[in-house]
Parts: structure tokens; C-alpha cells; sequence
């Protein structure tokens, strides 16, 4: 699949925030990239958010950020099912609900920020937060 610049930013940070979650997670995932677009508060374009300083761990972790260099057949089939779910996110053909969550972590960290958002929800092993 030959995706544009925007729906491989988008692909690799559904990859690697959620690899490990289903397709709600990763929709998830997906839907908090393109809220952030929207907002006034981030950038305004896909691949600003992602590579937004410290925004996303995976950006700063010292580790390589190229999805097709994992090999396992589970980590194949996460990229696969990234790219075309940020394929269809950005051509409408999945649309995502107008949540207004911005923000997330994982169910086992307790960042400083969460006190200053509203609490939304948990999808697989990440809170939401907007």
C-alpha cells in the first residue's frame, strides 16, 4: 500500500501507541492524532502532531521508528492494520466520533497532566482524556 506523507505519519502512531490493542484501540489512537489536528492548541497537520516534542513516547525513545523493520507475524499484521485505518481515516471512509479527547496514557503510568483534563474513558490499556 503506497499511503501519502500525512496517512504514514498517522500509521506509525497508531503502530506504535497501540500495536498491541484491537481495532477499537487503534481507532482510538487515530481519533485522539486527528482531534489534536483539529484543535487549535496543536499543529494543524497530521505529521506536526505526531513529531510534536514529547506529545508521543515512541518519537523520543532512542529506538528506531520504522514499523517495517519488525518482523514477527503480529507486529506485520499491526503495521498492515495501521496503514489502512489511517488510510481511511484520512479519506473519510472511516469517519471518527467528535470526541474532543486529547489526550491519553497508558493504564499504568500517572502523568502529572491528568488533573487538568476531564477524564473520558479507557480503551484497552489506555485512558482518555479531553
Amino acid at each position: 500500500m503506497i499511503l501519502s506523507a500525512m496517512a504514514m505519519c498517522l500509521a506509525t502512531n497508531i503502530f506504535f501507541e497501540a500495536r498491541g490493542e484491537d481495532l477499537m484501540g487503534k481507532l482510538a489512537i487515530a481519533e485522539v492524532t486527528m482531534n489534536r489536528v483539529a484543535s487549535d492548541k496543536y499543529p494543524d497537520n497530521v505529521c506536526d502532531v505526531v513529531w510534536q516534542r514529547k506529545q508521543f513516547s515512541w518519537t523520543h525513545d532512542g529506538k528506531h521508528d520504522d514499523p517495517s523493520r519488525f518482523t514477527s507475524k503480529t507486529d506485520k499484521e499491526a503495521w498492515r492494520d495501521s496503514q489502512v485505518m489511517a488510510h481511511m481515516v484520512l479519506s473519510g471512509e472511516l469517519p471518527l466520533a467528535s470526541s474532543g479527547v486529547t489526550m491519553y496514557h497508558a493504564e499504568y503510568v500517572k502523568p502529572y497532566w491528568v488533573k487538568h483534563y476531564e477524564y473520558s474513558g479507557q480503551i484497552g490499556k489506555h485512558l482518555f482524556y479531553k
